[in-house]
C-alpha cells in the first residue's frame, strides 16, 4: 500500500501506530521531507538536526527514530515558504537580472526610479 505524507506525519506525532512493522510492504518513506515538515517545531529541531546529520541511513531507521523519541503530540504548521518581494520582477525583466543581482539593484532604486521603470515596461492592455 501507497502511504501519503499525512500517514507517515501522523503515525511519528500522534498515533504513534508503526507502519513499516504493519506493513512489510510500506516503502517510499519521505525522509527530506519529514525532516522539513519537523524542522518546524521547537520540540524536534534538534531530532532533525541529529537526522540531518545520519542522512545517510536506512529509511526505515530513520523512520524508528523519529517514533521513538518524539513524544506523541497534534503538530500543524505551514510550509514555509520564500517571501515575495515587490518589484522584484520588474527590475529582473527591465535589467535581465537574475534574483541576485536583482536584489541587490532594488536595495539601490528610489520609488521614482521604479515608477519610470514600471512605465517603461508597461505595454498596455489587461494584465
Amino acid at each position: 500500500m501507497k502511504y501519503e505524507l499525512k500517514d507517515w506525519l501522523n503515525s511519528i506525532n500522534h498515533t504513534k501506530n508503526n507502519i513499516m512493522d504493519e506493513d512489510p510492504d510500506a516503502s517510499g518513506y519521505p525522509a527530506y521531507i519529514v525532516n522539513r515538515c519537523l524542522s518546524g517545531h521547537m520540540d524536534c529541531i534538534l531530532y532533525v538536526n541529529e537526522m540531518n546529520l545520519a542522512h545517510q541511513l536506512d529509511p526505515k531507521l530513520q523512520y524508528d527514530f523519529y517514533i521513538n523519541t518524539l513524544r506523541p503530540r497534534k503538530r500543524f504548521s505551514p510550509w514555509l515558504k520564500k517571501e515575495a518581494i515587490k518589484d522584484l520582477d520588474l527590475v529582473k525583466r527591465y535589467y535581465g537580472y537574475s534574483n541576485e543581482k536583482a536584489r541587490t539593484a532594488l536595495a539601490l532604486l528610489s520609488k521614482s526610479q521604479l515608477e519610470q521603470i514600471e512605465l517603461k515596461l508597461n505595454t498596455g492592455g489587461k494584465k
